[in-house]
Protein backbone atom coordinates (compact mmCIF):
# COMPACT_ATOMS: atom_id res chain seq x y z
CA UNK A 1 0.00 0.00 0.00
CA UNK A 2 1.35 3.38 -1.03
CA UNK A 3 2.55 5.86 1.55
CA UNK A 4 0.37 9.00 1.35
CA UNK A 5 3.34 11.15 2.29
CA UNK A 6 5.74 9.67 -0.25
CA UNK A 7 6.97 11.99 -3.02
CA UNK A 8 4.89 11.72 -6.16
CA UNK A 9 5.62 12.60 -9.78
CA UNK A 10 4.78 16.12 -10.77
CA UNK A 11 1.51 16.52 -12.61
CA UNK A 12 1.88 17.15 -16.35
CA UNK A 13 0.60 20.49 -17.56
CA UNK A 14 -3.15 20.21 -18.14
CA UNK A 15 -5.78 22.90 -18.30
CA UNK A 16 -9.09 22.86 -16.49
CA UNK A 17 -8.39 19.91 -14.19
CA UNK A 18 -7.87 19.53 -10.46
CA UNK A 19 -5.57 17.26 -8.49
CA UNK A 20 -7.91 15.39 -6.12
CA UNK A 21 -5.13 13.36 -4.46
CA UNK A 22 -3.85 16.16 -2.22
CA UNK A 23 -5.20 18.79 0.15
CA UNK A 24 -7.79 18.68 2.96
CA UNK A 25 -10.29 15.97 2.08
CA UNK A 26 -13.56 17.59 3.17
CA UNK A 27 -12.67 20.95 1.64
CA UNK A 28 -11.46 19.40 -1.61
CA UNK A 29 -14.57 17.23 -1.84
CA UNK A 30 -16.94 20.12 -1.19
CA UNK A 31 -15.22 22.46 -3.66
CA UNK A 32 -15.27 19.77 -6.32
CA UNK A 33 -18.85 18.70 -5.60
CA UNK A 34 -20.34 22.23 -5.47
CA UNK A 35 -20.26 22.84 -9.24
CA UNK A 36 -21.72 19.37 -9.77
CA UNK A 37 -24.44 20.18 -7.25
CA UNK A 38 -25.01 23.47 -9.05
CA UNK A 39 -25.28 21.57 -12.33
CA UNK A 40 -27.87 19.25 -10.81
CA UNK A 41 -29.80 22.17 -9.34
CA UNK A 42 -29.93 23.90 -12.71
CA UNK A 43 -30.92 20.70 -14.47
CA UNK A 44 -33.72 20.08 -12.00
CA UNK A 45 -34.78 23.72 -12.07
CA UNK A 46 -34.97 23.50 -15.83
CA UNK A 47 -37.25 20.48 -15.64
CA UNK A 48 -39.40 22.17 -13.03
CA UNK A 49 -39.75 25.40 -15.00
CA UNK A 50 -40.64 23.47 -18.13
CA UNK A 51 -43.24 21.49 -16.17
CA UNK A 52 -44.71 24.76 -14.93
CA UNK A 53 -45.00 26.02 -18.51
CA UNK A 54 -46.63 22.77 -19.62
CA UNK A 55 -48.94 22.49 -16.60
CA UNK A 56 -50.12 26.09 -16.70
CA UNK A 57 -50.47 26.42 -20.48
CA UNK A 58 -51.65 22.92 -21.41
CA UNK A 59 -53.17 21.34 -18.25
CA UNK A 60 -52.94 18.13 -16.21
CA UNK A 61 -53.14 15.77 -19.20
CA UNK A 62 -50.10 17.39 -20.80
CA UNK A 63 -48.27 17.28 -17.47
CA UNK A 64 -49.03 13.58 -17.13
CA UNK A 65 -47.78 13.11 -20.69
CA UNK A 66 -44.42 14.73 -19.96
CA UNK A 67 -44.07 12.68 -16.75
CA UNK A 68 -44.35 9.46 -18.76
CA UNK A 69 -42.09 10.70 -21.57
CA UNK A 70 -39.42 12.02 -19.19
CA UNK A 71 -39.17 8.64 -17.50
CA UNK A 72 -38.45 7.11 -20.90
CA UNK A 73 -35.78 9.75 -21.53
CA UNK A 74 -34.20 9.02 -18.16
CA UNK A 75 -34.17 5.33 -19.07
CA UNK A 76 -32.30 6.09 -22.30
CA UNK A 77 -29.78 8.29 -20.54
CA UNK A 78 -29.20 5.54 -17.98
CA UNK A 79 -27.15 3.62 -20.53
CA UNK A 80 -25.01 6.67 -21.22
CA UNK A 81 -24.58 7.20 -17.49
CA UNK A 82 -22.99 3.79 -17.10
CA UNK A 83 -20.47 4.25 -19.87
CA UNK A 84 -19.87 7.85 -18.81
CA UNK A 85 -19.04 6.73 -15.28
CA UNK A 86 -16.71 4.07 -16.70
CA UNK A 87 -14.94 6.79 -18.68
CA UNK A 88 -14.82 9.03 -15.60
CA UNK A 89 -13.15 6.30 -13.57
CA UNK A 90 -10.62 5.41 -16.27
CA UNK A 91 -9.80 9.08 -16.84
CA UNK A 92 -9.54 9.65 -13.08
CA UNK A 93 -7.26 6.68 -12.50
CA UNK A 94 -5.00 7.78 -15.35
CA UNK A 95 -4.90 11.34 -13.98
CA UNK A 96 -3.95 9.91 -10.59
CA UNK A 97 -1.09 8.08 -12.34
CA UNK A 98 -0.17 11.37 -14.12
CA UNK A 99 -0.81 9.78 -17.54
CA UNK A 100 -2.67 12.45 -19.54
CA UNK A 101 -2.17 10.70 -22.89
CA UNK A 102 -3.98 7.62 -21.58
CA UNK A 103 -6.79 9.83 -20.25
CA UNK A 104 -7.21 11.38 -23.70
CA UNK A 105 -7.27 7.97 -25.35
CA UNK A 106 -10.15 7.01 -23.05
CA UNK A 107 -12.07 10.16 -24.00
CA UNK A 108 -11.50 9.54 -27.71
CA UNK A 109 -12.87 6.01 -27.53
CA UNK A 110 -15.84 7.05 -25.39
CA UNK A 111 -16.85 9.98 -27.60
CA UNK A 112 -16.34 8.13 -30.88
CA UNK A 113 -18.38 5.15 -29.70
CA UNK A 114 -21.29 7.18 -28.41
CA UNK A 115 -21.51 9.39 -31.45
CA UNK A 116 -22.57 6.26 -33.33
CA UNK A 117 -24.71 4.78 -30.56
CA UNK A 118 -26.61 8.01 -29.98
CA UNK A 119 -27.72 8.18 -33.60
CA UNK A 120 -29.03 4.61 -33.46
CA UNK A 121 -30.95 5.27 -30.25
CA UNK A 122 -32.43 8.44 -31.71
CA UNK A 123 -33.79 6.71 -34.83
CA UNK A 124 -35.07 3.60 -33.04
CA UNK A 125 -36.64 5.62 -30.23
CA UNK A 126 -38.40 7.97 -32.64
CA UNK A 127 -39.99 5.05 -34.47
CA UNK A 128 -40.83 3.08 -31.32
CA UNK A 129 -42.35 5.94 -29.29
CA UNK A 130 -46.00 4.79 -29.60
CA UNK A 131 -45.13 1.23 -28.58
CA UNK A 132 -43.07 2.44 -25.60
CA UNK A 133 -45.90 4.59 -24.28
CA UNK A 134 -48.37 1.74 -24.78
CA UNK A 135 -46.19 -0.53 -22.63
CA UNK A 136 -46.31 2.14 -19.91
CA UNK A 137 -50.11 2.08 -19.93
CA UNK A 138 -50.08 5.84 -20.47
CA UNK A 139 -53.60 7.24 -19.83
CA UNK A 140 -55.52 7.64 -23.11
CA UNK A 141 -56.04 11.36 -22.59
CA UNK A 142 -52.27 11.81 -22.29
CA UNK A 143 -50.99 9.26 -24.83
CA UNK A 144 -51.23 11.43 -27.96
CA UNK A 145 -49.54 14.34 -26.23
CA UNK A 146 -46.82 12.08 -24.80
CA UNK A 147 -46.05 10.68 -28.26
CA UNK A 148 -45.66 14.14 -29.79
CA UNK A 149 -43.36 15.18 -26.95
CA UNK A 150 -41.29 11.98 -26.83
CA UNK A 151 -40.53 11.89 -30.55
CA UNK A 152 -38.93 15.32 -30.48
CA UNK A 153 -37.01 14.37 -27.33
CA UNK A 154 -35.48 11.44 -29.22
CA UNK A 155 -34.29 13.89 -31.86
CA UNK A 156 -32.42 15.71 -29.07
CA UNK A 157 -30.85 12.48 -27.78
CA UNK A 158 -27.54 12.56 -29.75
CA UNK A 159 -26.60 15.94 -28.28
CA UNK A 160 -27.69 14.89 -24.79
CA UNK A 161 -25.69 11.64 -25.04
CA UNK A 162 -22.49 13.30 -26.17
CA UNK A 163 -22.71 16.13 -23.62
CA UNK A 164 -23.17 13.56 -20.85
CA UNK A 165 -20.15 11.48 -21.88
CA UNK A 166 -17.88 14.49 -22.40
CA UNK A 167 -18.78 16.29 -19.16
CA UNK A 168 -18.51 13.10 -17.11
CA UNK A 169 -15.07 12.46 -18.56
CA UNK A 170 -14.10 16.04 -17.71
CA UNK A 171 -15.01 15.39 -14.08
CA UNK A 172 -12.51 12.55 -14.12
CA UNK A 173 -9.81 15.15 -14.79
CA UNK A 174 -11.05 17.13 -11.79
CA UNK A 175 -12.92 19.73 -13.88
CA UNK A 176 -16.46 20.20 -12.58
CA UNK A 177 -16.63 23.92 -13.43
CA UNK A 178 -16.89 23.70 -17.22
CA UNK A 179 -19.89 21.30 -17.09
CA UNK A 180 -21.55 23.77 -14.70
CA UNK A 181 -21.05 26.64 -17.14
CA UNK A 182 -22.52 24.59 -19.98
CA UNK A 183 -25.53 23.67 -17.87
CA UNK A 184 -26.20 27.36 -17.19
CA UNK A 185 -26.37 27.94 -20.94
CA UNK A 186 -28.56 24.88 -21.47
CA UNK A 187 -31.06 25.91 -18.79
CA UNK A 188 -31.31 29.52 -19.99
CA UNK A 189 -32.03 28.37 -23.54
CA UNK A 190 -34.39 25.53 -22.67
CA UNK A 191 -36.53 27.32 -20.08
CA UNK A 192 -36.53 30.53 -22.08
CA UNK A 193 -37.56 28.91 -25.37
CA UNK A 194 -40.29 26.70 -23.84
CA UNK A 195 -43.06 29.33 -23.76
CA UNK A 196 -41.91 30.66 -27.14
CA UNK A 197 -42.62 27.39 -28.94
CA UNK A 198 -45.53 26.25 -26.77
CA UNK A 199 -47.49 29.46 -27.34
CA UNK A 200 -45.97 30.59 -30.64
CA UNK A 201 -44.47 33.83 -29.36
CA UNK A 202 -42.35 36.29 -31.39
CA UNK A 203 -43.38 34.73 -34.69
CA UNK A 204 -42.39 31.17 -33.73
CA UNK A 205 -44.78 28.32 -34.64
CA UNK A 206 -47.34 27.41 -31.96
CA UNK A 207 -46.44 23.77 -31.29
CA UNK A 208 -48.12 22.96 -27.98
CA UNK A 209 -46.43 20.18 -26.04
CA UNK A 210 -44.07 19.44 -28.96
CA UNK A 211 -42.81 23.01 -28.54
CA UNK A 212 -41.50 22.16 -25.08
CA UNK A 213 -39.47 19.27 -26.53
CA UNK A 214 -38.30 21.45 -29.42
CA UNK A 215 -36.87 23.97 -26.96
CA UNK A 216 -35.01 21.12 -25.24
CA UNK A 217 -33.58 19.92 -28.55
CA UNK A 218 -32.36 23.38 -29.58
CA UNK A 219 -30.80 23.98 -26.16
CA UNK A 220 -29.02 20.61 -26.28
CA UNK A 221 -27.42 21.08 -29.68
CA UNK A 222 -26.37 24.67 -29.03
CA UNK A 223 -24.86 23.68 -25.66
CA UNK A 224 -22.92 20.82 -27.25
CA UNK A 225 -21.40 23.14 -29.84
CA UNK A 226 -20.42 25.68 -27.16
CA UNK A 227 -18.94 22.89 -24.98
CA UNK A 228 -16.70 21.72 -27.83
CA UNK A 229 -15.68 25.32 -28.55
CA UNK A 230 -14.74 25.83 -24.88
CA UNK A 231 -12.69 22.63 -24.78
CA UNK A 232 -10.58 23.70 -27.73
CA UNK A 233 -10.60 27.43 -27.02
CA UNK A 234 -9.27 26.85 -23.49
CA UNK A 235 -7.11 23.84 -24.46
CA UNK A 236 -8.70 21.67 -21.75
CA UNK A 237 -7.28 18.30 -20.78
CA UNK A 238 -9.81 16.24 -22.74
CA UNK A 239 -9.16 17.95 -26.10
CA UNK A 240 -7.76 15.96 -29.02
CA UNK A 241 -5.57 17.66 -31.63
CA UNK A 242 -3.67 16.63 -34.76
CA UNK A 243 -2.73 12.95 -34.70
CA UNK A 244 -4.69 12.52 -31.47
CA UNK A 245 -7.94 12.78 -33.44
CA UNK A 246 -7.38 9.20 -34.61
CA UNK A 247 -8.25 8.16 -31.05
CA UNK A 248 -11.87 8.94 -31.88
CA UNK A 249 -11.79 5.59 -33.68
CA UNK A 250 -12.62 3.30 -30.76
CA UNK A 251 -9.64 1.41 -29.37
CA UNK A 252 -10.75 -2.23 -28.90
CA UNK A 253 -8.91 -2.69 -25.59
CA UNK A 254 -10.29 0.53 -24.12
CA UNK A 255 -13.76 -0.08 -25.50
CA UNK A 256 -13.75 -3.55 -23.99
CA UNK A 257 -13.05 -2.12 -20.53
CA UNK A 258 -15.58 0.71 -20.91
CA UNK A 259 -18.27 -1.71 -22.09
CA UNK A 260 -17.45 -4.40 -19.53
CA UNK A 261 -17.66 -1.91 -16.67
CA UNK A 262 -20.17 0.46 -18.24
CA UNK A 263 -22.88 -2.14 -18.84
CA UNK A 264 -23.28 -3.08 -15.15
CA UNK A 265 -23.17 0.62 -14.17
CA UNK A 266 -25.69 1.47 -16.86
CA UNK A 267 -27.82 -1.41 -15.67
CA UNK A 268 -27.80 0.13 -12.19
CA UNK A 269 -29.57 3.16 -13.61
CA UNK A 270 -31.70 0.88 -15.77
CA UNK A 271 -32.84 -1.02 -12.69
CA UNK A 272 -33.79 2.26 -10.98
CA UNK A 273 -35.47 3.52 -14.16
CA UNK A 274 -37.30 0.29 -14.87
CA UNK A 275 -38.54 0.11 -11.30
CA UNK A 276 -39.70 3.72 -11.70
CA UNK A 277 -41.43 2.91 -14.98
CA UNK A 278 -43.10 -0.10 -13.39
CA UNK A 279 -44.28 2.05 -10.51
CA UNK A 280 -45.50 4.68 -12.97
CA UNK A 281 -47.47 1.95 -14.72
CA UNK A 282 -49.15 1.10 -11.42
CA UNK A 283 -49.77 4.78 -10.67
CA UNK A 284 -51.28 5.29 -14.14
CA UNK A 285 -54.11 2.93 -13.21
CA UNK A 286 -55.06 5.26 -10.34
CA UNK A 287 -56.22 8.07 -12.64
CA UNK A 288 -54.95 11.37 -14.02
CA UNK A 289 -55.02 13.26 -10.70
CA UNK A 290 -52.78 10.71 -8.98
CA UNK A 291 -50.46 10.59 -12.01
CA UNK A 292 -50.17 14.39 -12.00
CA UNK A 293 -49.62 14.39 -8.22
CA UNK A 294 -46.89 11.78 -8.45
CA UNK A 295 -45.29 13.61 -11.38
CA UNK A 296 -44.96 16.91 -9.50
CA UNK A 297 -43.78 15.10 -6.37
CA UNK A 298 -40.97 13.69 -8.49
CA UNK A 299 -40.11 17.30 -9.29
CA UNK A 300 -39.61 18.03 -5.58
CA UNK A 301 -37.61 14.86 -5.12
CA UNK A 302 -35.19 15.83 -7.86
CA UNK A 303 -34.03 18.64 -5.57
CA UNK A 304 -33.87 16.44 -2.48
CA UNK A 305 -31.77 13.76 -4.19
CA UNK A 306 -29.35 16.25 -5.74
CA UNK A 307 -26.79 16.21 -2.88
CA UNK A 308 -26.62 12.40 -3.07
CA UNK A 309 -26.05 12.44 -6.82
CA UNK A 310 -23.58 15.31 -6.73
CA UNK A 311 -21.54 13.96 -3.82
CA UNK A 312 -21.69 10.43 -5.27
CA UNK A 313 -20.34 11.69 -8.60
CA UNK A 314 -17.63 13.68 -6.83
CA UNK A 315 -16.64 10.63 -4.79
CA UNK A 316 -16.30 8.51 -7.96
CA UNK A 317 -13.88 10.98 -9.54
CA UNK A 318 -11.99 11.77 -6.34
CA UNK A 319 -11.67 8.13 -5.28
CA UNK A 320 -10.62 7.11 -8.81
CA UNK A 321 -7.69 9.53 -8.79
CA UNK A 322 -6.63 8.28 -5.35
CA UNK A 323 -7.00 4.65 -6.42
CA UNK A 324 -4.80 5.41 -9.42
CA UNK A 325 -2.26 6.98 -7.07
CA UNK A 326 -2.48 4.06 -4.63
CA UNK A 327 -3.67 6.24 -1.71
CA UNK A 328 -6.09 3.78 -0.08
CA UNK A 329 -6.37 5.42 3.38
CA UNK A 330 -7.38 8.61 1.60
CA UNK A 331 -10.08 6.68 -0.31
CA UNK A 332 -11.62 5.60 3.02
CA UNK A 333 -11.39 9.13 4.39
CA UNK A 334 -13.14 10.49 1.29
CA UNK A 335 -15.97 8.02 1.84
CA UNK A 336 -16.49 8.94 5.49
CA UNK A 337 -16.45 12.67 4.77
CA UNK A 338 -18.87 12.27 1.88
CA UNK A 339 -21.41 10.35 3.98
CA UNK A 340 -21.44 13.04 6.67
CA UNK A 341 -21.64 15.91 4.17
CA UNK A 342 -24.44 14.21 2.27
CA UNK A 343 -26.54 13.45 5.36
CA UNK A 344 -26.34 17.02 6.63
CA UNK A 345 -27.27 18.63 3.32
CA UNK A 346 -30.02 16.14 2.47
CA UNK A 347 -31.65 16.41 5.90
CA UNK A 348 -31.70 20.20 5.61
CA UNK A 349 -33.27 20.00 2.16
CA UNK A 350 -35.97 17.56 3.27
CA UNK A 351 -36.92 19.88 6.13
CA UNK A 352 -36.94 22.97 3.93
CA UNK A 353 -38.99 21.41 1.14
CA UNK A 354 -41.47 19.96 3.62
CA UNK A 355 -42.04 23.38 5.18
CA UNK A 356 -42.90 24.96 1.81
CA UNK A 357 -44.23 21.93 -0.11
CA UNK A 358 -47.73 23.34 -0.61
CA UNK A 359 -46.43 26.53 -2.22
CA UNK A 360 -43.96 24.61 -4.40
CA UNK A 361 -46.53 22.05 -5.55
CA UNK A 362 -49.05 24.80 -6.30
CA UNK A 363 -46.62 26.24 -8.84
CA UNK A 364 -47.26 23.18 -10.98
CA UNK A 365 -50.87 22.39 -10.16
CA UNK A 366 -52.55 25.55 -8.90
CA UNK A 367 -54.05 26.02 -5.42
CA UNK A 368 -57.41 24.46 -6.37
CA UNK A 369 -56.11 21.33 -8.09
CA UNK A 370 -57.45 18.04 -6.65
CA UNK A 371 -53.97 16.59 -7.18
CA UNK A 372 -52.37 19.01 -4.68
CA UNK A 373 -53.28 17.22 -1.39
CA UNK A 374 -52.35 13.87 -2.96
CA UNK A 375 -48.92 15.18 -3.88
CA UNK A 376 -48.32 16.59 -0.39
CA UNK A 377 -49.19 13.24 1.18
CA UNK A 378 -46.84 11.33 -1.15
CA UNK A 379 -44.01 13.70 -0.24
CA UNK A 380 -44.55 13.37 3.52
CA UNK A 381 -44.59 9.58 3.37
CA UNK A 382 -41.55 8.95 1.18
CA UNK A 383 -39.16 11.92 1.15
CA UNK A 384 -37.08 10.89 4.19
CA UNK A 385 -35.95 7.77 2.32
CA UNK A 386 -33.44 9.97 0.46
CA UNK A 387 -31.24 10.06 3.57
CA UNK A 388 -30.60 6.35 3.12
CA UNK A 389 -30.40 6.74 -0.65
CA UNK A 390 -27.58 9.25 -0.16
CA UNK A 391 -25.48 6.87 1.92
CA UNK A 392 -25.93 4.19 -0.74
CA UNK A 393 -24.83 6.54 -3.53
CA UNK A 394 -21.65 7.49 -1.66
CA UNK A 395 -20.74 3.85 -1.05
CA UNK A 396 -21.42 2.99 -4.68
CA UNK A 397 -19.33 5.98 -5.78
CA UNK A 398 -16.36 4.67 -3.83
CA UNK A 399 -16.51 0.99 -4.74
CA UNK A 400 -17.04 1.62 -8.44
CA UNK A 401 -13.88 3.76 -8.52
CA UNK A 402 -11.92 0.49 -8.60
CA UNK A 403 -14.21 -1.05 -11.21
CA UNK A 404 -16.31 -3.04 -8.73
CA UNK A 405 -19.65 -2.68 -10.50
CA UNK A 406 -21.47 -6.01 -10.25
CA UNK A 407 -22.23 -5.95 -6.52
CA UNK A 408 -23.90 -2.50 -6.63
CA UNK A 409 -26.03 -3.75 -9.52
CA UNK A 410 -27.11 -6.82 -7.58
CA UNK A 411 -27.85 -4.73 -4.49
CA UNK A 412 -30.04 -2.33 -6.47
CA UNK A 413 -31.83 -5.16 -8.27
CA UNK A 414 -32.69 -6.81 -4.96
CA UNK A 415 -33.82 -3.54 -3.35
CA UNK A 416 -35.95 -2.42 -6.31
CA UNK A 417 -37.65 -5.65 -7.29
CA UNK A 418 -37.91 -8.39 -4.64
CA UNK A 419 -38.03 -5.75 -1.88
CA UNK A 420 -39.79 -2.70 -3.32
CA UNK A 421 -42.17 -4.16 -5.87
CA UNK A 422 -42.64 -7.26 -3.78
CA UNK A 423 -43.71 -5.08 -0.86
CA UNK A 424 -46.09 -3.16 -3.12
CA UNK A 425 -48.00 -6.29 -4.04
CA UNK A 426 -47.80 -7.65 -0.49
CA UNK A 427 -49.11 -4.48 1.15
CA UNK A 428 -51.58 -3.25 -1.45
CA UNK A 429 -54.39 -5.62 -0.39
CA UNK A 430 -54.18 -4.08 3.10
CA UNK A 431 -53.45 -0.39 2.55
CA UNK A 432 -54.33 0.12 -1.11
CA UNK A 433 -52.47 2.77 -3.09
CA UNK A 434 -50.57 3.75 0.07
CA UNK A 435 -48.37 0.73 -0.60
CA UNK A 436 -46.84 2.55 -3.58
CA UNK A 437 -45.45 5.28 -1.34
CA UNK A 438 -44.50 3.35 1.83
CA UNK A 439 -42.34 0.81 0.00
CA UNK A 440 -39.93 3.58 -1.07
CA UNK A 441 -38.29 3.94 2.37
CA UNK A 442 -38.39 0.17 2.77
CA UNK A 443 -36.33 -0.38 -0.39
CA UNK A 444 -33.96 2.50 0.48
CA UNK A 445 -33.21 0.95 3.88
CA UNK A 446 -32.55 -2.43 2.30
CA UNK A 447 -30.12 -1.03 -0.31
CA UNK A 448 -28.24 1.04 2.30
CA UNK A 449 -27.71 -1.93 4.62
CA UNK A 450 -26.51 -4.15 1.78
CA UNK A 451 -24.17 -1.44 0.46
CA UNK A 452 -22.60 -0.87 3.88
CA UNK A 453 -22.12 -4.62 4.30
CA UNK A 454 -20.36 -4.90 0.93
CA UNK A 455 -18.12 -1.91 1.67
CA UNK A 456 -17.03 -3.35 5.03
CA UNK A 457 -16.32 -6.75 3.43
CA UNK A 458 -13.58 -5.03 1.40
CA UNK A 459 -13.53 -7.33 -1.62
CA UNK A 460 -14.07 -4.32 -3.91
CA UNK A 461 -10.50 -3.19 -3.17
CA UNK A 462 -9.12 -6.15 -5.12
CA UNK A 463 -10.93 -5.28 -8.35
CA UNK A 464 -8.87 -3.71 -11.14
CA UNK A 465 -10.00 -1.45 -13.96
CA UNK A 466 -6.98 -0.68 -16.05
CA UNK A 467 -5.76 -1.07 -19.59
CA UNK A 468 -2.09 -1.10 -20.44
CA UNK A 469 -0.78 2.31 -21.46
CA UNK A 470 1.02 2.51 -24.82
CA UNK A 471 4.13 3.81 -23.04
CA UNK A 472 4.18 0.63 -20.91
CA UNK A 473 4.13 -1.64 -23.97
CA UNK A 474 6.65 0.33 -26.02
CA UNK A 475 10.06 -1.33 -26.52
CA UNK A 476 12.56 -0.16 -23.99
CA UNK A 477 16.00 1.08 -25.15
Amino acid sequence: MADQNAPRPASPRAQGGRDLTTGPIARTLVLFALPTLGTNILQSLNGSVNSIWVGRFLGESALAATSNANLVMFLMLAAVFGFGIAATILVGQNMGRRDIEAARRVMGTAVGSFAILSLLVSVIGYLASPAILHLLATPPDAARLAEAYLRVIFIAMPAAFLMTVITMGMRGTGDSVTPFIIMILNVVLDSGLNPVFIRGLFGAPQMGIAGSATATAIASYVSLVVLIAMIYGRDLTVRLRGSELRWLLPDPALLKVIVAKGIPMGLQMFVISFAGLTLMGLVNHAGTDVVAAYGVTLQLWTYIQMPALAVGAAVSAMAAQNVGAGLWPRVDAVTRSAIVINLVITAALILLVTLVDRAMLALFLGQSSPALPIARHIHLVASWSFLMFGVTMVIFGTVRSTGAVVAPLVILAIAMFPVRLGAVFALRPFIGIEALWWTMPISSLASMLMALGYYRAGTWRKVHMRTVSPRETAPQP
